[in-house]
């Protein structure tokens, strides 16, 4: 039966047209001034939404409720309690009140909290966000909530997040308000995220431990064919993954999940789904149940999702492009260059605030996507660079030298392309060309920043950039404020020529693959964070922390309590990497190398006296190959064992991840060398783990 895709989309979700035909008048009007304004929501407004929250989702078959929010484990959690009341005489009523809906209880204890709370010390709080509407999952009412512990401190990636958006907001109005648009009364800081993803069989899937517990494989020669005929980007999609896709889009869009792009990603096995933008906490939101919907969705098509950064080596990683933009209450993108962005004073403004924000603090946005797994793409000549700089294309750096010469402005020029043949439409050329090298780069109305990895939550580097850019624009109003009555436009003009000398190093349009750029950003003295031992303490330096502190985003405690959850979340990366690759050389690879070895010798002994010496002597050399790659790979897993015994024996702190990045990793990277080399002397026979072939080209 065809479906009718407007009728479906937000058939699951407790949206705005809901709202309207289950609230009482004023009721509605109280929620829509809650979430417009951010002002304090009354409980008797609570109550009554409540209720009709309740009917409604009763109607469409939930018989539970589930404060859904997003502790600092990168996934989302939700304790689920039915809507059942019973009345004392045998009998039950589906009620659901106010106080339900505003405040849940979760075990503050048994999530990451970095030392805020003590296992003894359980208690912690869920709290609404009304801003994110509420939808329907699994036959469940799904509330979008905060959570907090019983000291009130955040112990999820929700609240500094929301925080950051209130800080942006407060700081553009201000600027805003200079610029004499005093008809602005909030901004938003909107996102469009792309994600990446790679799904395979099911059952292959589950014939590879190391899969199953790390997301990636630790060891694996490559295929025949890797990606080197560049046919698999934008190709054909096969039926199966084609059948994925369609239930994916199908279920995304009954949660108002505005999926609007897909297609085959460059590697093998790659695709990606990219969504329209919308407010940066729905966009965070809306992205943590695509992961969690992909998954699902694979399953039901005997497939798996894999949303790790580097799943195979020798192909693309995954990442998530972060699509950032401010706009008006009104709809207005800030970041909108229009006909004469020369002109456009409110334009270079925050176009020129964001590159200050990005100058100043590039170490924050490298140390927001900084994971073990991300560690494996960034720089790989397959993503951005892990030295933070930004592409905005020649003619916007055209504007900029005018500026800061204090030349004339010139006219802005549309240009028309024509493809050769008259046939073909003419259509305007955009006025900037894409880098896909580039970590943070201008694309005609907003910034992707390229580098988060794809199983990153959304909030983290969101919550970088948005108090990063409230911070610049803190700045810029302070600055201009002397000058609002008289002189305001020369001031204006020349707080972006300092802004331009100051910040022009962080600007670079080139290729950012080059080993030439590597040297050219270390001469300009930008950061070069290679891996997460290099980022995580660039949290606890003064003027990052005080980044925070100053808009509110983050108390002292909540910034130590995540830097110490970034160093036990890292150090338990590698601890399970290591364990599952020691467990599956003992257990799969070594006795698989051992029965190649014993058909070998076999083959040697008994085919002897009917082959030539020359044969003979070649399959002596086969066996001592096979012989010497045994003892080789045998050594070196003991080695891992014991170096991951000694940095499991450390306390977690800086040296404990310098030795799980320096000694483990590197023990594991040496012993997949030796593995990857030997595993195509074993006949496929002998195998007990489906191997790159499959994995990559059997969907």
């Amino acid at each position: 039966m065809k479906k009718d895709i407007p009728e479906l989309y937000g058939s699951l979700v407790f949206h705005d047209r809901v709202m309207r035909n289950k609230l009482p008048r004023d009721v509605y009007r109280a929620l829509q001034k809650t979430i417009e304004t951010g002002s304090h929501l009354e409980l008797d407004v609570a109550n009554a939404v409540a209720v009709a929250m309740k009917e409604w989702a009763v109607e469409h078959g939930a018989t539970h409720f589930t404060h859904w929010f997003q502790p600092m484990t990168g996934i989302t959690a939700e304790k689920h309690d039915s809507f059942i009341h019973p009345l004392g005489n045998g009998e039950v009523i589906m009620d659901f009140s106010g106080k339900e809906l505003v405040k849940g209880e979760p075990d503050a204890s048994s999530f990451p909290s970095g030392g805020l709370r003590a296992t003894f010390e359980a208690r912690g709080y869920t709290a609404w966000d009304p801003t994110s509407p509420a939808f329907i999952k699994d036959g469940t009412l799904c509330i979008p909530t905060a959570f907090c512990s019983y000291s009130g401190e955040a112990l999820d990636t929700k609240t500094p997040l929301l925080r950051s958006m209130e800080a942006v907001n407060r700081e553009a109005l201000r600027l805003l308000s200079l610029l004499g648009r005093t008809d602005v009364t909030r901004v938003f800081s909107t996102v469009g995220p792309e994600q990446e993803y790679f799904l395979v069989d099911r059952e292959q899937f589950l014939a590879r431990n190391d899969l199953r517990f790390c997301g990636r494989t630790l060891f694996g020669a490559p295929a025949p064919k890797g990606q080197e005929m560049d046919d698999h980007y934008f190709g054909v999609i096969r039926p199966r993954v084609s059948a994925f896709m369609k239930e994916l889009d199908e279920e995304l869009w009954k949660l108002g999940i505005p999926a609007k792009t897909k297609h085959n990603e460059v590697a093998p096995a790659q695709h990606e789904l990219a969504t329209v933008f919308t407010i940066a906490n729905v966009a965070v939101d809306n992205n943590q149940l695509t992961m969690e919907l992909m998954k699902r969705v694979a399953e039901r098509h005997g497939l798996v999702c894999l949303l790790h950064e580097k799943p195979f080596a020798g192909i693309n990683g995954s990442g998530k492009h972060n699509n950032w933009s401010l706009a008006t209450d009104s709809g207005e993108n800030l970041l909108e260059p229009g006909a004469d962005p020369e002109k456009n004073l409110s334009f270079l403004l925050f176009f020129c605030a964001v590159i200050q924000a990005v100058d100043d603090y590039g170490d924050l946005l490298r140390l927001s996507v900084a994971t073990a797994g991300n560690d494996h793409r960034l720089g790989g000549n397959e993503a951005p660079p892990a030295i933070v700089s930004m592409f905005i294309g020649e003619d916007l750096a055209g504007v900029l030298t005018r500026i800061e010469e204090g030349r004339e402005p010139q006219a802005g020029e549309t240009v028309t392309m024509t493809a050769g043949a008259r046939v073909l439409p003419h259509f305007v050329k955009d006025t900037t060309d894409r880098n896909r090298t580039s970590p943070f780069a201008f694309t005609g109305n907003k910034f992707e920043f390229r580098m988060p990895g794809s199983a990153l939550s959304a909030a983290e580097p969101n919550i970088v950039l948005n108090t990063a850019v409230a911070d610049v624009l803190r700045e810029f109003a302070g600055r201009l404020e002397p000058y609002h009555e008289n002189g305001f436009a020369e001031a204006a003009r020349e707080l972006l020529r300092d802004v331009i000398r100051r910040h022009r190093r962080i600007i670079f349009n080139g290729n950012g693959y080059a080993e030439e750029w590597v040297k050219e950003a270390h001469r300009r003295g930008l950061s070069d964070l290679s891996d997460c031992a290099k980022s995580f303490p660039r949290i606890l330096e003064e003027k990052n922390s005080s980044l925070f502190l100053r808009h509110g985003v983050y108390t002292r405690k909540e910034l130590l309590a995540r830097h110490e959850i970034r160093e036990e979340t890292y150090a338990g990366t590698l601890r399970i990497e290591a364990r599952t690759m020691i467990s599956m050389m003992r257990k799969t690879f070594l006795p698989c190398l051992r029965a190649a070895i014993r058909e070998l010798s076999e083959t040697e002994r008994e085919g002897a006296p009917l082959l030539s010496d020359s044969a003979a002597e070649t399959l002596r050399t086969q066996l001592e190959d096979l012989g010497s790659a045994y003892e080789a790979i045998w050594k070196k897993t003991e080695r891992l064992a014991a170096c991951e015994e000694e940095a499991d024996a450390m306390e977690t702190g800086p040296e404990k991840i310098a030795f799980y990045h320096d000694t483990v990793l590197c023990a594991m990277e040496d012993l997949r060398r030796d593995v990857d080399r030997a595993e195509p002397l074993i006949p496929a026979s002998l195998l007990t783990y489906p191997t790159y072939d499959q994995l990559l080209f059997s969907v």
